[in-house]
């Protein structure tokens, strides 16, 4: 009777509750998180490492900075790492217009997301038209040929108009949106923009 009593005491204890975290711990763990994933991505060939990798190498750092409780998933994990390489912060995407971007990029394969947020981040602000070479970066590739395709497909899915002007400047402009990026050189190099650099 007396192991019973007590087996009964200890299942009917209540589990403690988890401790509420305020606003600014939030936000400030979410900007720790977001600094490691900048680091990660600041790797010079890190637009061109597996997903899988780099969130492994993104988990052992979060854990090293003691945050291994706010871990997000790998989905999650891929969600952060298109908006990273597109140049936006976790702040920005609380923004009414970007939720509405992040929507149509959700309209793209996962790979292709970044790109789209990308040049729609360039169109926000007005800045040139990312290169060719900027775009297969975020793309994680070299191929300038497959930025152009890639251009292409989403011209085609209806998110974006491709224009050249007389020089030979492109400039995108998202559907709805009405944004446009400023003219730029498809064929220059890749050039870290104040918007683009991670």
């Amino acid at each position: 009777q007396l192991m019973a009593a007590k087996s009964a005491a200890l299942e009917i204890r209540p589990e403690p509750a988890e401790p509420q975290i305020s606003a600014e711990d939030l936000a400030e763990r979410r900007e720790r998180v977001d600094r490691v994933l900048r680091a990660i991505l600041a790797q010079p060939d890190a637009g061109f490492r597996v997903i899988g990798v780099l969130y492994q190498e993104f988990v052992v750092r979060c854990r090293i900075e003691g945050l291994a409780s706010v871990v997000p998933d790998l989905p999650e994990f891929r969600r952060m790492l298109t908006r990273a390489r597109a140049g936006l912060g976790s702040e920005t995407t609380q923004d009414d217009a970007w939720r509405d971007v992040s929507v149509r990029a959700s309209l793209l394969p996962d790979d292709m997301q970044g790109v789209f947020m990308m040049i729609a981040r360039a169109a926000k602000e007005g800045w040139p038209c990312p290169s060719d070479a900027a775009i297969a970066r975020a793309y994680g590739s070299h191929s300038l040929r497959r930025a152009r395709r890639l251009l292409t497909y989403i011209e085609e899915q209806g998110l974006i108009v491709c224009q050249l002007d007389g020089t030979g400047r492109r400039t995108v402009t998202l559907v709805e949106l009405a944004w446009a990026t400023a003219p730029g050189d498809p064929n220059a190099e890749e050039v870290e923009q104040g918007s683009l650099a991670l």
